[in-house]
Order: C-alpha cells, then sequence, then structure tokens
C-alpha cells in the first residue's frame, strides 16, 4: 500500500477495484484540518474520468504493470492479434483494447502493450505513423495551403484533412493522438 500524498501524475492505482491512472493531484492543507490530496483519475477499463478526495495519509493499493513491446500482426473481425518482440508469444486483442489506434497501424508496427495480471490493460503507439494517401479530393485552382483543406482517405481507410497539394500516392506523416495531418514526408 502507498500513502495518496505520494502518488505522482501517471501511477495507476486500484481503486474501487477497478484500474485507474492518476490524471493529476492537488495536496491541500486547510488551516487547522488534516490534510487532503485531491486526485483526478481515469479508469483503464472504459477511460471514465472521475475526481476523488483521500486523505494524506490513506493507502492507495498501486497496480503492478508490465510493459512489453509488441508487433501487431493483423486483424481478424474485432480480434487484434500481436506478437512480442522478445518471446515470439502471440495474443489477441479485442477492439476495446485498441480503441481509436485500429485508424493508424498497419501490420508490422512496433506497439507497447500494458498487462496487468498477464492480461493487455493498454496500449501506447508512436507519436507519429506516415501512412499513404489512397484517395483524396481534387485541389481547387488558386488555393492556397494555409487557406483551407481537402479530404484524404489513407490506407488504413482514415479520413484526415489535409493541405491541396497533398495527392493520392503520398505518405503523411500524421499525430496519433490527436488524428491531425502533420506534414507531407514524400511523395
Amino acid at each position: 500500500m502507498t500513502q495518496a500524498s505520494r502518488l505522482r501524475v501517471g501511477s495507476v492505482v486500484i481503486f474501487e477495484k477497478e484500474l485507474c491512472r492518476v490524471l493529476s493531484t492537488n495536496h491541500h492543507t486547510p488551516g487547522n484540518l488534516r490534510a487532503m490530496v485531491q486526485m483526478k483519475m481515469r479508469q483503464l477499463k472504459d477511460g471514465v474520468q472521475f475526481e476523488h478526495r483521500f486523505r494524506a495519509t490513506e493507502d492507495v493499493e498501486p497496480a503492478y504493470l508490465e510493459e512489453h513491446e509488441m508487433d501487431y500482426l493483423y486483424q481478424d473481425g474485432d480480434r487484434y492479434h500481436l506478437m512480442n518482440s522478445a518471446t515470439f508469444e502471440q495474443i489477441e486483442a479485442d477492439s476495446e483494447l485498441f480503441g481509436d489506434a485500429g485508424h493508424f497501424i498497419l501490420p508490422n508496427t512496433k506497439v507497447k502493450v500494458t498487462f496487468y495480471e498477464g492480461k493487455p490493460v493498454g496500449l501506447a503507439l508512436p507519436q507519429t505513423v506516415d501512412l499513404k494517401v489512397t484517395e483524396a479530393d481534387p485541389a481547387i485552382k488558386r488555393q492556397t495551403a494555409s487557406s483551407s483543406y481537402k479530404r484524404a482517405i489513407l490506407e488504413t481507410g482514415f479520413a484526415v484533412q489535409v493541405p491541396p497539394f497533398v495527392e493520392v500516392g503520398d505518405v503523411v506523416r500524421i499525430n496519433t493522438e490527436s488524428g491531425e495531418y502533420l506534414e507531407r514526408v514524400s511523395k
């Protein structure tokens, strides 16, 4: 057990039998009252955010997680197949674990998978990915890159807004957190 006052942003704890990541902590010591810690947390299972107030000396159960680098192999319906890069052990993960990550991932992409008690509970993609444009709306004449964007479909099927100079066959860099176009990598 760990005291609530010792938890930091990014810690994963077990709160009310659910795995939760600490998003922010605020330590209060009001006058002659006992110190308390106000925490904002997110449940790993469903992404629900909530706040809870702990006494500073209250014990909180930390979760012991393992992180492994894995290769994404393929998708079979709503199941994703991954292989541990070190042991070559293969696992299946459901679409709930992947969430929006499925829009940015191609076979043989390296991802970091977080495990709790042998079960995958989290997935981290690289900050950016490079994907090929398979469809793009035509550019309008005299349209500048700063004035407007057009719709493009990437090789994963994800639609993104890109500048008018991006064409079919170009490779573009996409931010995996926001899903936004960053730059054209190559033609």
